[in-house]
């Protein structure tokens, strides 16, 4: 009697992966796009521009595929040295992604070439969506205009719309391929990144004119192994006039910084926080070198 052959395996589906960079102009809405795909928020918000300095990684996992979402600081033409090391931050993350997703402000109309934002010779991901942000914002009329474009993916990060179409159109675009991290995985950056994030982004809530970009957030320690978990940072600032803003009278706006930022850190972390805030100068850090690197930044060579 003939044994029949056995049943060949299930065909495993096939999965999707790889790098996409988020880019565009400052206040574009870069980060809050990448808190949308995520379904948290991890990267720093707000209404002022050139709030993100470096970029900042998001992992979005399903069944099928895996993105790993950079968010990069805002494409400018550079007039300092923190400036060019974050234009530096934007084309290298362009260099390594597998997909780029040109972030474009619907407010300010049809999105100009990606190409027009970038310095001359920067290489591009072969593949190029546009995702015409803010749309919420828009008319009927300029709605429709930048709909007839077919590259063009239309909706909005604060509100959700267009999400999922945009998902679908990034992964239809992915290198097949096993996952690069594991499936729980929400970043490859550490808490203390997003610990320091949260106190700039606080800061940048509460203070006003320039001293938010004067602002640099360090962690000197991060306890988790307390409860509730410690944390001192120094923020620097670069005059010693800013140092009395960023203190306040009798300590007020420190304080007040903090505890915005607790609030985030806790969220964050899931876990109480003592956090411990500091204040000091380091002079014209943004332009310095030294100091930049010191502070972890890559400067590019003039």
């Amino acid at each position: 009697m003939n044994t029949p052959p056995p049943e060949p395996p299930p065909e495993l589906p096939i999965t999707r992966a790889g790098h996409v960079a988020l880019v565009g102009k400052p206040n574009a809405g870069k980060s809050t796009l990448l808190n949308r795909l995520l379904g948290l928020k991890l990267a720093i918000t707000s209404p002022k521009p050139q709030s993100t300095r470096v970029s900042a990684v998001g992992i979005v996992t399903s069944d099928t595929y895996q993105l790993v979402l950079l968010d990069t600081p805002g494409l400018l033409d550079p007039s300092y040295t923190l400036q060019r090391s974050m234009l530096a931050s934007a084309v290298a993350a362009l260099r390594d992604a597998d997909v780029a997703v040109y972030v474009h402000d619907a407010t300010n109309g049809p999105p100009p070439p990606l190409e027009s934002l970038v310095p001359p010779g920067t290489p591009l991901p072969r593949t190029q969506l546009t995702w015409a942000n803010k749309a919420d914002l828009i008319n009927a009329g300029n709605r429709a205009q930048l709909e007839t474009n077919p590259t063009v993916i239309v909706g909005s990060a604060e509100t959700g719309q267009g999400i999922d179409a945009l998902l679908e159109r990034i992964a239809s675009h992915l290198p097949p391929s096993p996952f690069l991290y594991p499936a729980d995985e929400l970043s490859t950056q550490p808490v203390r990144f997003f610990a320091a994030e949260a106190i700039r982004e606080s800061a940048l809530a509460i203070l006003h004119e320039e001293v938010p970009y004067g602002i640099f957030v360090d962690i000197e320690e991060f306890r988790e192994n307390k409860s509730p978990i410690y944390i001192r940072a120094v923020v620097y600032v670069e005059r010693d006039s800013q140092k009395g803003i960023v203190l306040g009278a009798k300590g007020r706006t420190i304080r007040e910084i903090g505890t915005a930022s607790r609030v985030l850190i806790e969220k964050l972390v899931e876990a109480s926080v003592y956090l411990d805030l500091w204040v000091k100068v380091m002079p014209d850090w943004r332009k310095d070198a030294a100091a930049l690197r010191r502070f972890g930044f890559t400067v590019p060579q003039e």
